[in-house]
């Protein structure tokens, strides 16, 4: 196997998207939408651009992952206060009770792939890779 770092990035995201999705395979959710279901998880009605920021996906994707979840009813989007130029969106109660699984299958493949790890290099391992992700984006933000 070929050790380079970006070789091993890209295995390691395929591995483990392919987990999580194949985990969450009786709820048909497609790629990207465990994440959004994350994100909204921790930032339930926010506007799109702020998902589409924190999730990494272009706003073209986002309104295309947004749609199907709408169709699924997982999320609703609405405006707030008579601002028509931002949709806010929200998770609904079944939203709700699939981002709480997402979340479950995020743990307990975390764990399963991390056994072994012992916590100072699981430490260490995450601070380096903030690192990482501070030098891709130029910024020290991300904590």
């Amino acid at each position: 196997m070929d050790k380079s770092f970006h070789y091993m990035i890209m295995v390691n995201q395929s591995l483990f998207q392919k987990k999580v999705l194949d985990a969450l395979s009786p709820y048909k959710l497609t790629a990207g939408q465990p994440k959004v279901l994350d994100y909204l998880g921790k930032h339930n009605g926010c506007i799109q651009k702020s998902i589409a920021t924190g999730c990494q996906i272009e706003p073209a994707t986002l309104t295309g992952i947004l749609s199907r979840m709408e169709e699924k009813k997982l999320i609703i989007r609405q405006t707030k206060d008579g601002n028509k130029r931002s949709l806010y969106v929200y998770l609904t109660d079944e939203g709700k009770r699939l981002q709480e699984i997402v979340n479950d299958t995020f743990e307990k493949v975390e764990n399963e792939i991390l056994g072994g790890i012992s916590e100072s290099e699981k430490e260490q391992f995450i601070n380096t890779f903030l690192k990482i992700c501070n030098n891709m984006t130029n910024t020290e933000e991300l904590q």
